[in-house]
């Protein structure tokens, strides 16, 4: 593990001699949500493969790109895209670019993600503030030797989606008439879409929402001790909700549908930051 935050810290170094100052915040969008880097001023940019220890994505969708400006005046370090289980790689490889960003110097981390309802009263794009999550993936990114110099051995995960953040959104949201429900996500291995009876069994667990990202980068940053915001796009109902096949052109349809309002909420929460 010790190779693993070597690996980290030259990612942060070699950021800083690219990109410039810390960011404040580290937003990672997911698929079909690049849209949102259109607003970043005074923008430089690094791919993913430039990265010391860091692999492009190969998902539709994903650009595989960092890139480093302000966003309503806050210092913002945009990571286009992410790398995932089913791609192929590890746990401590998923969550890599999170440990990367905080290492740099990001206290908050915001997440966004695709994801099926599993709530009938949601609808394709809509978003949903991550309440809270459940990590059906079967592995966790702590798993192995602890480094307590960079996290406690048993971190707490009560308030792991910050509620002064959740708040903050919400009440932005009603105020920018913007539909922002509020849920559980379930993040799950893929890339295989869930079947019908997975997302019965999910609707009896309480969950919400499902999408395959988010919930290991959310507990490793919050092992590091950043703040969490977290929303979905949902772009489908899953399976049995709808009784209709699913595809990843159809995630990037309702993704890019609902990207405007995405970015109107996540330039409202960045603006508050400066405070």
């Amino acid at each position: 593990m010790n190779e693993e935050w070597n690996t980290i810290d030259r990612g942060a170094r070699f950021l800083k001699e690219r990109l410039g100052a810390r960011p404040d915040v580290h937003l990672v969008l997911g698929s079909g949500l690049g849209g949102v880097a259109d607003g970043l001023e005074d923008s430089r940019a690094v791919r993913f493969d430039e990265v010391p220890g860091w692999t492009s994505s190969t998902v539709d969708g994903h650009a595989g790109e960092l890139r480093r400006g302000r966003i309503a005046g806050v210092e913002v370090l945009l990571q286009m895209g992410r790398i995932h289980l089913y791609e192929g790689h590890t746990a401590a490889q998923v969550v890599r670019p999170i440990r990367v960003g905080i290492a740099y110097g990001a206290k908050t981390i915001i997440l966004t993600n695709a994801a099926g309802a599993i709530n009938e009263a949601f609808r394709a794009g809509d978003l949903m503030m991550i309440e809270d999550h459940l990590n059906l993936t079967g592995v966790n990114p702590l798993t192995g030797p602890n480094n307590d110099a960079r996290g406690e051995r048993f971190p707490d995960m009560t308030n792991l989606y910050c509620s002064n953040l959740r708040a903050t959104a919400l009440n932005l949201a009603t105020d920018m008439g913007i539909t922002l429900r509020s849920g559980v996500y379930a993040g799950v291995n893929g890339p295989s879409y869930e079947t019908p009876s997975e997302v019965q069994m999910m609707a009896q667990m309480g969950v919400d929402a499902v999408g395959m990202s988010t919930v290991l980068e959310a507990i490793a940053a919050r092992h590091m001790g950043a703040r969490i915001c977290g929303i979905s796009c949902i772009t489908n109902q899953a399976a049995s909700v709808k009784g209709a096949p699913l595809s990843h052109d159809e995630v990037k349809v309702f993704a890019a549908k609902a990207s405007d309002d995405m970015i109107r909420l996540l330039a409202a929460i960045l603006g508050t930051q400066e405070e």
